[in-house]
């Protein structure tokens, strides 16, 4: 059986599969499940390279009883049966390996479903929907537009919310914008400050996401319409007092220029500008030569937008924490903003500046 959008109803024990990447930047959503999931209880990994180590450790040091194993025979030998297998890593182009292919047809013919946000659409593979067929199993492609008839155009009905709305967006793609803005949200809970994420991405969703929608996977003509309309539906669903919107890539980033519409479309109140120190040009865009252009220059853009930014967060990937704290340093003196290691310092003084923005 091949299934569509919505999957609102999907939920269970779940393996993740990552080909071997793990331990790189492409398996940031299989990083982002690893950290948090609401939607499925992960019963372990599956990836070759960093089989016998203990997932989150391998992640951030921290145990989270999640297995790697080198195959699914093998998981399914140490923990129950999953009823659903994940595609956990980013590949070139959206295409699945087909190195991958015995993994999945594995888990499809043991009656696993399949859930997958590459941009190719497993379910269009013959082999695959052959299987699923005989074996009682789904493929989920969530990555596929919405029907027609479930996309909405923007309105201006944004004017009705009343939570305050803060996007996390960045200087560029894959710095950490969706895990800043979990972790936003988990704080100001923590503090009695009803707050609802809405995601724009796969990983959001997987993660147990009640509003959003897929940024990359919907008409162009609709993306202003989808942020309206998630906001909209989180406030007159939830009420909250403050809504956190996950942005995607950059302002700038000429492979996928995202950003302005959340400021526009959503009316956002406030941003919290993500940021890699150690990162010279734009992912995957080094031999083209396209260099990120500095906080302070970002800011100015925001500012032209029309929108505050309160903080700015720092991934230090590639840094020691010694330069880490020095890039914290002489981002604030540059910018007189308060600036964060969301992984290492928590979102504790974000929540501060948005408690006095409440009053």
């Amino acid at each position: 059986m091949i299934n569509n959008l919505p999957f609102d109803a999907v939920e269970g024990t779940a393996c993740i599969i990552t080909g071997g990447l793990l331990h790189t930047i492409n398996a940031k959503t299989a990083h982002g499940l690893i950290r948090q999931s609401d939607r499925f209880k992960i019963l372990g990994v599956i990836d070759e390279v960093s089989a016998g180590q203990d997932a989150g450790e391998l992640l951030d040091g921290i145990n989270r009883e999640i297995p790697i194993y080198d195959s699914i025979f093998t998981l399914i030998q140490s923990t129950d049966k999953p009823q659903f297998a994940l595609i956990g890593m980013a590949t070139k182009g959206g295409v699945l390996p087909e190195e991958l292919y015995p993994t999945i047809e594995e888990c499809l013919k043991m009656g696993i479903s399949i859930i997958n946000g590459l941009h190719e659409a497993l379910g269009d593979i013959k082999e695959f929907s052959s299987i699923a067929e005989l074996n009682d199993a789904n493929i989920y492609d969530i990555r596929k537009p919405k029907p027609f008839k479930e996309l909405h155009f923007w309105t201006g009905k944004i004017k009705e919310v009343k939570s305050f709305k803060v996007g996390l967006l960045g200087t560029d793609c894959a710095l950490g914008k969706r895990t800043s803005s979990k972790l936003l949200v988990n704080e100001l809970r923590k503090e009695n400050i009803s707050s609802h994420m809405v995601y724009t991405g796969q990983t959001g969703w997987l993660q147990g996401g009640k509003y959003g929608f897929i940024f990359d996977a919907t008409p162009n003509d609709f993306i202003s319409g989808e942020l309206e309309h998630a906001v909209y539906e989180c406030w007159e669903k939830e009420k909250p007092e403050v809504i956190i919107l996950e942005g995607q890539s950059s302002l700038r980033n000429p492979s996928g220029p995202c950003g302005s519409e959340l400021i526009i479309s959503c009316e956002l109140d406030a941003v919290v500008l993500q940021h890699a120190p150690g990162r010279k040009y734009y992912k995957g865009l080094a031999d083209y030569g396209k260099e990120i252009p500095g906080v302070s220059n970002e800011l100015e853009l925001l500012k032209m937008y029309g929108v505050e930014t309160i903080a700015i967060g720092l991934n230090t990937m590639g840094l020691t924490m010694e330069q880490a704290l020095e890039a914290k340093e002489e981002i604030s003196k540059e910018t007189g903003l308060p600036v964060i290691l969301p992984l290492d310092e928590g979102m504790s003084k974000i929540v501060e500046i948005i408690k006095q923005r409440l009053k």
